[in-house]
């Protein structure tokens, strides 16, 4: 065995020890767990964490480690969104089919956009590259609010899902628990996550990734080492594409609901950017942070601050304050970074190499 074979090895035999597996294991455990919590909002809330740590892990993959800022990644989402709301709505009567074809047409367009992106920009400088992600999402924006025909405008489209996720099915019964059709829409949507992220796991730490990150630090020098820059760019960018593509396509699962302002919104982008900074660019785990952070705080901040406020019924500024919640949150985000500037999971993995190497020397 080669040195490098050998430290695989022995990091493949260890890897089921670490901490961060068991809070792994845990954290699925947990997840498992939350359709008995008696609350449809807690439930909503994990279902939302799951889904946008995918599409957000898979935006880090294509900014944190392959450098590219792209304004596109929302488009993508819709894509997926869309590819289900519109099948299960034209058809009149969805079956499994339909479900499945829309995953198909989902991943097909997401492939197939992400390789025109990446032909007709990826060649250019940074500032182009994102100036035309975001001129190709702005286009997509506009389509699904004029093309009422099809998407039905502003309006949105809402549809049902065939089988037993079908909200006015009975469900099943397991072991004395009833399985709603949400709750089993609830686990279905896990399931489709953890593999996703697993996915996104195993594509950082195989050879094409961590190409990628040297081509994210210093580009003429793996371009020297050997290394095509451009085909590796497009792996990246079409494998997170259809990734965040698979998040719209879990989202429309949810809500049974579609509409151009929640899945093709450009502003949506600023919800990514804030995820991946909260949680670290280059973490993969860090989407996971970011997300919770970001969903929990939307969640409960505007309740808590109404909360307060009522306790204060005769202090106008205090009435008018409480419902400026994005205020609040914008000075946590503020807070956030001033303590964590690489990000939570960054900053904590660069702590831990520093008293690492201490130890060492």
């Amino acid at each position: 065995m080669t040195p490098v074979q050998k430290e695989r090895w022995q990091e493949q035999k260890s890897i089921y020890k670490r901490p961060s597996s068991i809070i792994q294991v845990a954290l699925v455990l947990g997840l498992i767990l939350i359709p008995l919590v008696p609350s449809f909002r807690v439930m909503d809330m994990a279902v939302k964490i799951m889904i946008f740590s995918v599409v957000v892990a898979s935006y880090d993959l294509i900014l944190g480690f392959t450098g590219l800022l792209s304004f596109a990644h929302a488009m993508f989402f819709g894509v997926g969104a869309y590819s289900v709301a519109l099948l299960c709505y034209h058809s009149g009567s969805p079956h499994w089919v339909h479900l499945v074809l829309a995953m198909i047409v989902a991943l097909a367009m997401s492939v197939i956009l992400a390789l025109i992106l990446a032909f007709f920009s990826l060649r250019t400088k940074a500032i182009f590259f994102a100036m035309l992600s975001l001129a190709l999402a702005d286009f997509f924006h506009i389509l699904g609010r004029s093309w009422r025909a099809l998407t039905l405008g502003e309006d949105g489209v809402t549809f049902t899902l065939p089988g037993f996720l079908n909200v006015q099915g009975q469900g099943w019964s397991f072991l004395g628990v009833n399985l709603s059709p949400r709750v089993l829409t609830y686990y279905l949507i896990l399931l489709i996550s953890v593999t996703l992220f697993i996915l996104l796991l195993r594509f950082v730490k195989s050879p094409v990734g961590r190409v990628l990150q040297a081509i994210r630090d210093n580009e003429q020098r793996s371009t020297a080492l050997g290394f095509k820059t451009f085909p590796h760019q497009i792996y990246s960018l079409v494998f997170g594409s259809s990734i965040s593509s698979m998040g719209g396509f879990m989202f429309a699962l949810w809500l049974r609901y579609v509409d151009p302002e929640s899945v093709l919104g450009v502003f949506s982008m600023v919800d990514y950017l804030l995820m991946v900074i909260i949680g670290g660019l280059g973490t993969m785990y860090g989407s996971i942070i970011g997300a919770a952070f970001f969903i929990t705080v939307q969640t409960w901040l505007p309740d808590l601050l109404r909360g307060i406020a009522a306790n204060f019924p005769g202090y106008e500024i205090i009435q008018r304050m409480a419902d400026r919640w994005m205020a609040y949150f914008g000075v946590m985000f503020i807070v956030v970074i001033m303590v964590f500037p690489k990000g939570i999971v960054g900053t904590a993995q660069k702590i831990i190499r520093q008293r690492l190497l201490d130890a060492v020397k």
